[in-house]
């Protein structure tokens, strides 16, 4: 509690609250890389993203977040997406960068996409979870977020949780609390790795493959030095994630994920941490 008290503070003093809700990509993104490939449609509403052979393409965020409650609806490449990956997430910058990953890992057609999950501090990363979906996420838009607050960051599919990334400072393990992160996205070709470890390989004849997203909603700390907080928007209702944790049937929604979905945890890895488990993993796995 006193550390979500001491994060108000902080946003009084060098940041502002903002809520972008149903924002327009063109008011909030900045389209980076892709000679054309990237697009903003329908007024604001809907931005695509494309690849094909020569390059693929990109977006980040106007703004750069310290702490927040972001969403996203997309719409994933159909088909044979075997070798591509559409990245989402949150990142700062430099070799001790912080980040908050979801990266959707492509398939061979009927094949089960790969949601890669990783949680990077002061450099460090290598805490994957990986799941499958319990729906086709390219026949229709859905809805991945991220709540990210001083003592735990949770990843969230349609509003269930699928995994919950608790700070584990006490046990020496950093954790993203000090950079702030704009938010990412990418299609790009990865098949050296992507589809069963680089096995299947990206597929051209299918190309141009396409991503789509809509419904950007951010309801966080915005990093400016021109900005200051506005009192009504710091209500309970708005800074509610700065202590949101998992009540009883989210942690049972939480484990039914895990049971049934989840293809791969860090912390059950016991050929890749012969010597032991992380030290996080006493509370994450």
């Amino acid at each position: 509690m006193a550390s979500s008290k001491l994060v108000l503070v902080m946003c009084f003093m060098i940041n502002a609250f903002g809520i972008a809700i149903g924002a327009k990509f063109d008011q909030e993104f900045d389209i980076t890389w892709g000679d054309g490939r990237a697009k903003i449609l329908n007024n604001g509403d809907l931005l695509t993203l494309s690849l094909d052979k020569i390059s693929g393409s990109g977006f980040q965020s106007k703004n750069e977040y310290l702490f927040g409650k972001i969403d996203m609806q997309l719409k994933l490449v159909p088909g044979n997406s075997a070798g591509t990956v559409t990245a989402y997430y949150l990142s700062s910058q430099g070799p001790t960068h912080d980040e908050i990953d979801f990266e959707f890992l492509g398939n061979l057609s009927g094949d089960p996409y790969t949601l890669h999950t990783n949680v990077f501090g002061q450099g460090k990363g290598n805490r994957e979870q990986q799941f499958h979906l319990w729906f086709d996420p390219t026949a229709d838009f859905h809805t991945y977020s991220i709540t990210w607050n001083p003592q735990r960051i949770i990843f969230y599919v349609d509003g269930t949780p699928i995994r919950e990334y608790k700070n584990s400072e006490s046990m020496g393990v950093s954790y993203p609390k000090n950079q702030p992160m704009r938010i990412y996205s990418s299609l790009w070709n990865a098949d050296d790795w992507a589809t069963r470890g680089g096995l299947v390989k990206t597929d051209w004849s299918q190309a141009p493959f396409s991503a789509s997203y809509r419904n950007f909603n951010a309801n966080a700390c915005i990093t400016s030095s021109l900005s200051s907080c506005n009192s009504n928007t710091t209500t309970s209702t708005s800074s509610s994630w700065l202590n949101e944790e998992l009540d009883n049937t989210s942690q049972e929604r939480l484990k039914w994920v895990q049971k049934n979905y989840m293809v791969y945890n860090y912390c059950t890895d016991s050929k890749r941490f012969p010597q032991g488990f992380p030290a996080d993993c006493l509370q994450n796995s």
